[in-house]
């Protein structure tokens, strides 16, 4: 018997219901892991009922449940009430989001000039994002339509309420409805890479969108160097499109492929992402939604018709320097967007698996093409020189693709261990041993 338990007894004219006191003072106990003294003898009959086995899975999916905001349809809109709004992400900083306003709800002081649709349409509001969007882990990305509510039209604020649905989106720049990309290299200052490029070219071909590959700085290598490297894409399987800010060369070919498109341009630092934004709306300026069709507003003080900031690479490392800190969306006058995106010289490739690794590459594609009916022995083949493989090792980024293969493997089996275990459970169970 306990120490609690005699001294109670002790007293026992002191407490009449000093039954009801040791069950108390027992359950008490238990909870901090110590037993009664019927479990002590008995212990098979003291035992907490396990948690089902699907107890935790359970709980993860109600995290996750995201019934309380449903998606929006981008076919039917909500209607709009006082105060809301429906606009496109345009850049996010830490946690603040710039919305265009596409349309707005209904005026509730007609009396007031900046109140009506015709005068919201364009406007760029700060917003915050909903405390319950991120409880239920639904993230804002840049170019995502959003209803906007709360909304404050003079000082220009408002509350980010929910998300439509999205077309497509891409993880490494995080942007959403992307109909292209862009992957701009430099052929000097920085030095183009291969295997930098083609870890670029895995990234983007993974993404499932359109991609055209440009090479930037023309103007400071001689036309034995282009065409020698022309050829050389044409091997891997790209038509690269040759321009240059300074000479302004290429950039008419450029306009018309990203004319009506949402194209985010990917690169390294230093190859010029930001002067071709820059040098590509030089000369355009969006004309007010009164005048032509398109729907955007220049706001006074808005950086949405500003040039993009520019550095020079560095003549230490050879690198570019990070000027560009947020992804940014960009209106064009051919009805489409730029994002401009931070420059960073290893993609994660997070999305790319061994087994999807090979669609990745245009020349693995072009042989198994061509070797039709033939087919790969196996259909988990990794065209590792296996019996029956279809895929031979005659082709110069070869060496970059098992390179690359090796990298992926070694994360996916770090992932097994990690996160493929058994989570441990939030109740803990103790157990009772004899003695």
């Amino acid at each position: 018997m306990s120490i609690t338990a005699l001294s109670i007894l002790r007293n026992r004219s002191v407490l009449p219901n000093c039954n009801n006191f040791l069950r108390h003072v027992s359950s008490r106990t238990s909870r901090f892991g110590f037993v009664s003294i019927a479990a002590r003898q008995n212990p098979n009959s003291y035992r907490k009922q396990q948690p089902h086995k699907y107890l935790l899975r359970a709980k993860d999916t109600v995290r996750e449940l995201s019934s309380l905001s449903p998606l929006l349809s981008p076919e039917n809109g909500p209607v709009l009430m006082p105060n809301q709004a429906i606009g496109m992400v345009a850049a996010a900083q830490a946690n603040f989001m710039r919305v265009i306003v596409e349309s707005a709800g209904p005026s509730t002081a007609p009396e007031n000039p900046i109140e009506p649709e015709e005068q919201t349409v364009g406007v760029e509001l700060l917003c915050v994002v909903r405390a319950l969007l991120k409880k239920i882990k639904r993230r804002v990305l840049v170019g995502d339509k959003v209803l906007v509510g709360s909304i404050d039209w003079v000082d220009r604020r408002g509350m980010i309420e929910n998300v439509f649905q999205r077309n497509s989106e891409i993880l490494d720049p995080p942007v959403a409805n992307v109909d292209h990309l862009l992957v701009l290299f430099s052929i000097e200052q920085p030095k183009l890479e291969p295997f930098s490029l083609t870890r670029f070219l895995v990234e983007a071909e993974s993404v499932g969108v359109p991609l055209t590959l440009a090479l930037n700085k023309l103007d400071l290598v001689d036309e034995e160097i282009q065409l020698a490297w022309k050829a050389r894409l044409s091997e891997w399987g790209y038509e690269p499109l040759f321009c240059s800010v300074e000479s302004k060369h290429g950039l008419d070919s450029l306009e018309l492929i990203l004319r009506g498109q949402t194209t985010v341009i990917v690169g390294p630092s230093g190859v010029g992402k930001s002067s071709l934004i820059n040098a590509l709306r030089s000369n355009q300026r969006v004309p007010y939604a009164a005048e032509a069709d398109n729907w955007f507003e220049l706001v006074e003080g808005s950086k949405w018709f500003g040039d993009q900031r520019v550095g020079e690479v560095s003549a230490k490392s050879g690198r570019g320097k990070h000027t560009t800190r947020h992804v940014s969306l960009l209106p064009l006058s051919g009805e489409g967007y730029l994002a401009d995106t931070p420059g960073f010289n290893q993609p994660s490739l997070m999305k790319v698996t061994k087994k999807s690794l090979a669609q990745a590459f245009p020349e693995i594609r072009r042989r198994l093409n061509a070797s039709e009916p033939v087919k790969c022995s196996f259909s988990d083949c990794l065209h590792l020189g296996e019996q029956g493989c279809v895929v031979k090792g005659d082709w110069e980024r070869y060496p970059y693709y098992l390179q690359l293969l090796d990298e992926i493997k070694i994360r996916e089996e770090f992932q097994l261990r990690t996160l493929g275990t058994k989570r441990e459970g939030d109740v803990r169970i103790f157990q009772v041993q004899d003695g």
